[in-house]
């Protein structure tokens, strides 16, 4: 049986960044992973150029069954310190909207970035993790190459999403195994979909995309995303319906608001105001895509209508569908397009200071294993380097 000081379940950011601050710190640091490459998430997220931080990272951008579980971590390792090792690798980056990081070329870049600080610890691709139990006072880790014994097991498996890039689930079974408790994982910024009548309008759309706000709850409680919302074949998708499909489940209601810059009910009365014989759906193309302008106007019955022929009750009808969708998609496209999980290892159940486990000393748990839960918009990789960097200076740190 191979002897380590520290085991790593999991290649991905978290467990790749777990290992560099754990590099050099006279321990011998094993990282295993069934994946054939290191860092598979990380080389196709961004469009392939890794949104690898968000300049706005604070705990209340983070999902979780204990809100502020996340602040002690991510006050720890801020998002300026990533972007330090990102420049002393040289790696040209660009800020795009609402505080997101992006590299000039290639993820790549952050996965060499990543291999490159922690050298010194060992790194074991194509290596399944079975089984995990403690033996003696030490870990033993089975895996398809045979058991392996370590003092300390971080698990850094990842959730459910995207299982083509090799998600398993695994890291839940090990941690039921010590006695945690499981927020059910449920798939993350994903786009949602609608029942077969629901789709009269939204199937015509497939492939139009506009600005848009959605809202899930109500009132000061209401959670809200003002992004680019697309529409497909099967419902919605974009930036903004990414963002909400994190806060939906099946039987909430959303709304979206497709025209946010303005209070169209208004303007089309000035519009009728102004004459002549125009049609409304005419009208309505001025500020909305032709095709939405006209099949709002095909599903109200109005499609050969007059603009100047319509009473104020006709266009505050034509604005509320427009500026006050609501719907309730029947589900979501699933694990196969969800870029994370919601829920996840029990925080309760986690100390947030080092992630280490509450029921078992010497157990670790980071990154999407753990039920916390970012926003779209490089958050989730945040949570990766600070939940990785909380346990490594536990370790170093323990006497």
């Amino acid at each position: 049986m191979d002897h380590v000081d520290i085991a790593i379940l999991g290649a991905g950011a978290a467990g790749l960044f777990c290992a560099g601050s754990l590099a050099g710190s006279g321990r011998r640091v094993l990282v295993l992973d069934h994946a054939r490459a290191p860092g598979e998430k990380i080389r196709i997220s961004g469009g392939g150029r890794c949104n690898f931080t968000n300049l706005a990272t604070s705990y209340d951008r983070f999902l979780s069954s204990t809100p502020r579980f996340a602040a002690s971590a991510l006050a720890g390792y801020r998002p300026r310190d990533f972007v330090d090792l990102v420049d002393r690798a040289g790696i040209a980056w660009h800020e795009k909207t609402l505080g997101q990081l992006f590299c000039d070329g290639s993820a790549k870049e952050i996965v060499s970035l990543l291999l490159d600080r922690m050298r010194g610890t060992e790194l074991r691709l194509g290596v399944s993790v079975t089984g995990l139990r403690q033996d003696g006072g030490r870990f033993v880790v089975e895996t398809s190459a045979g058991p392996v014994s370590a003092s300390q097991v971080i698990v850094a498996t990842g959730g459910k999403s995207i299982p083509k890039m090799g998600a398993t689930g695994i890291g839940y079974e090990l941690a039921k195994s010590f006695g945690h408790h499981l927020i059910e994982p449920r798939p993350g910024l994903v786009p949602l979909t609608f029942a077969e009548q629901d789709l009269d309008l939204s199937r015509p759309l497939a492939g139009v995309a506009l600005d848009a706000v959605t809202s899930h709850g109500s009132g000061k409680s209401a959670t809200r995303f003002a992004d680019a919302v697309l529409f497909t074949h099967r419902g919605l998708s974009g930036p903004a319906i990414l963002q909400i499909s994190s806060f939906w489940q099946p039987g909430d209601e959303l709304r979206v608001d497709l025209f946010p810059k303005g209070d169209l009910a208004a303007l089309l009365r000035e519009a009728r105001g102004q004459g002549g014989r125009v049609q409304l759906r005419t009208t309505l193309a001025r500020w909305l895509p032709a095709r939405l302008a006209d099949a709002v106007a095909v599903e109200l019955g109005l499609a050969e209508a007059r603009l100047a022929d319509q009473g104020n009750p006709v266009l505050d009808r034509v604005a509320a569908r427009i500026s006050d969708w609501r719907l309730k998609p029947v589900g979501s496209e699933g694990w196969r397009t969800a870029e994370v999980t919601v829920g996840g290892v029990s925080c309760a159940e986690i100390h947030a200071k080092t992630m280490e486990s509450r029921l078992q000393p010497g157990l670790y748990f980071i990154g999407e294993v753990v039920d916390v839960t970012g926003w779209l918009g490089g958050y989730n990789f945040q949570w990766a380097w600070a939940s990785a960097e909380a346990a490594a200076q536990a370790i170093v740190k323990a006497p």
